[in-house]
């Protein structure tokens, strides 16, 4: 485990404000990946500029040419260890659980819905979903305060699908679908992450290298892309958005916030990308919620942050949303 997974947080001013603008910085990056991939996916007049197979090829394409070192050369970068036994194994399953699918899934829903939308279903049903399964499958009973975060998470988003529909139809429920397997997925890898010995920066780079394994032969076998019609600028804003900051940087700043402010900050964080997302994705995208809908996001943070009262191993120990 990384460091910031053992050891509780550093004390002091200093650290604390070097915290926030870790904490900071790793919410923008994660706020702006819906309001990014939504933009190429989902253009203007429905016509989209990058495919789903486009956008999950230059996240690992790029992720696994950058973070093949950490496999294969550990000892170039500084503090990092060699993989623990059977590690390979341990990759291949993450790679299911939160590589090429979880991205795949998130750029569907992204397809169908907005960028708010979106953000306010995947971070924050992830830690429901933690903290459901490891109650039905660890043990792990949830307290009470924690059982009313998800509640009001659950009746948060009741509302939004209810409001999405409303709105524009069967084709915002089938994104809110999409997004709640995104979240599913990526709290079975959480639970599976806690046990497995690696860092977050050796999991980062064994997810992106076996998906870059498994889905980049198929793509150009079958030609499932359309790179080469997209506009240059934009096909290298998203390798280097989907590749260095969300496979990267995003691992780096999200530790580090955990280090220097604690592991009950990672709730804290989900808990403000449904708000970020939203304002960005009015900003860039000129996507705005409707009234109901923004009164149900709000029901969705204010859930996030109940829970935060009652921490549980799976939402403490959450590494990093890089994909």
């Amino acid at each position: 485990m990384t460091q910031a997974e053992t050891t509780g947080p550093a004390s002091g001013p200093g650290n604390t404000l070097r915290g926030v603008l870790w904490a900071a910085l790793s919410v923008a990056i994660f706020s702006g990946w819906f309001v990014v991939t939504r933009f190429s996916v989902a253009q203007a007049g429905g016509v989209s500029t990058l495919t789903v197979w486009d956008i999950t090829v230059l996240r690992f394409g790029v992720g696994a040419v950058i973070l093949l070192p950490v496999l294969l050369a550990p000892w170039l970068i500084r503090g990092r260890r060699r993989l623990p036994p059977g590690a390979g194994r341990e990759g291949l399953l993450f790679a299911v659980l939160w590589g090429a699918p979880f991205v795949l899934l998130i750029a569907l829903g992204l397809q169908l819905t907005s960028a708010g939308r979106a953000a306010a279903v995947t971070p924050t049903m992830m830690p429901v979903f933690a903290g459901l399964f490891g109650w039905l499958l660890l043990g792990d009973r949830p307290g009470r305060l924690r059982l009313a975060g998800y509640a009001a998470i659950a009746a948060g988003l009741l509302g939004l699908i209810l409001a999405g529909a409303g709105l524009h139809g069967m084709r915002a429920v089938a994104g809110f679908a999409a997004m709640l397997g995104a979240a599913a997925l990526w709290a079975i890898y959480t639970l599976r992450f806690r046990r497995s010995g690696l860092t977050a920066l050796q999991s980062a780079a064994l997810i992106c290298v076996w998906s870059a394994l498994l889905v980049v032969p198929g793509y150009l076998i079958l030609g499932l892309g359309q790179l080469q019609a997209a506009p240059l600028q934009e096909v290298l804003v998203q390798a280097g958005y989907q590749g260095v900051l969300m496979s990267v940087v995003a691992v780096i700043t999200f530790n580090r916030a955990i280090a220097l402010l604690g592991p009950a900050a990672a709730t804290a964080m989900i808990a403000l990308i449904p708000v970020t997302a939203s304002l960005l994705a009015f900003l860039v995208l000129g996507e705005a919620l409707s009234p109901a809908e923004i009164v149900a996001v709000l029901v969705i943070v204010a859930g996030v942050l109940l829970a935060s009262r009652s921490p549980s191993p799976a939402m403490s120990s959450t590494p990093s949303p890089r994909h």
